[in-house]
């Protein structure tokens, strides 16, 4: 998935640091140093999204590269992680301005929760509960849908009509496929129940001017496309 979030990678373990940047590479672009000054350097030099930064490096250690960082004003979130286990060892990297700590070996699943929580935290990322485009947003939670804080009263079939769409920004669906995923084959009803709901959600959001986010592909089927973004 390509988007425009950065990350700085700077391990000497260049296996572990290839393996993390794989990991990552689904949501972000992923940069790799394998020296203290190197890391530096990129850290003061390009802007990043997120720094994850190993404490035993050569040239210059993690705790002086973040220490450098934060006194030329860089305030980049800062994940060390490290082998060094020690809770002293810990508090002086927070002291320093560490935003987190990640004690090697650790699971991927945890490094990857532990990322996105500080993504969310900088606003970098947006929360997995809102989608967003323009000035929309749904929240999943809530069931919620608003305009500038303004609701927009959807019934249900509306609501997983538009939650389908923003969860597939961009991309083409053929009516078949939007009437299987709202309504199912099975259903009583017949396909053209799609142009129907369609129709009544663009009326929906035309009165916040976002009814043209829906474009309609003849003989194919429909996005929901912003053309700003694209």
């Amino acid at each position: 998935m390509s988007n425009n979030i950065r990350i700085l990678v700077v391990e000497d373990d260049e296996n572990l640091a290839n393996n993390i940047a794989a990991f990552l590479s689904d949501f972000s672009q992923v940069d790799i140093e394998s020296d203290g000054l190197s890391g530096k350097f990129a850290a003061t030099e390009d802007v990043y999204d997120l720094i994850i930064l190993d404490i035993m490096l050569p040239e210059m250690n993690g705790y002086d590269v973040l220490k450098n960082i934060r006194k030329d004003k860089i305030n980049t979130p800062v994940l060390i992680l490290t082998a060094k286990a020690d809770i002293d060892d810990k508090v002086h990297g927070f002291n320093l301005g560490a935003d987190d700590y990640l004690t090697k070996p650790f699971h991927r699943e945890e490094l990857l929760a532990r990322v996105k929580a500080l993504l969310k935290r900088s606003g970098t990322l947006a929360d997995d509960s809102i989608l967003r485009i323009r000035n929309l947003e749904v929240n999943l939670n809530t069931h919620e849908t608003t305009s500038d804080g303004e609701t927009i009263a959807l019934n249900g079939k509306e609501y997983d009509l538009l939650v389908y769409l923003l969860q597939n920004k961009n991309t083409i669906l053929t009516k078949d496929q939007i009437f299987e995923r709202i309504w199912g084959f099975d259903s009583d009803t017949s396909i053209t129940v799609v142009e129907v709901y369609m129709s009544n959600l663009r009326k929906k959001l035309r009165p916040s001017q976002n009814d043209n986010l829906i474009k309609t592909i003849r003989n194919v089927g429909y996005i929901f496309q912003d053309e700003t973004e694209v």
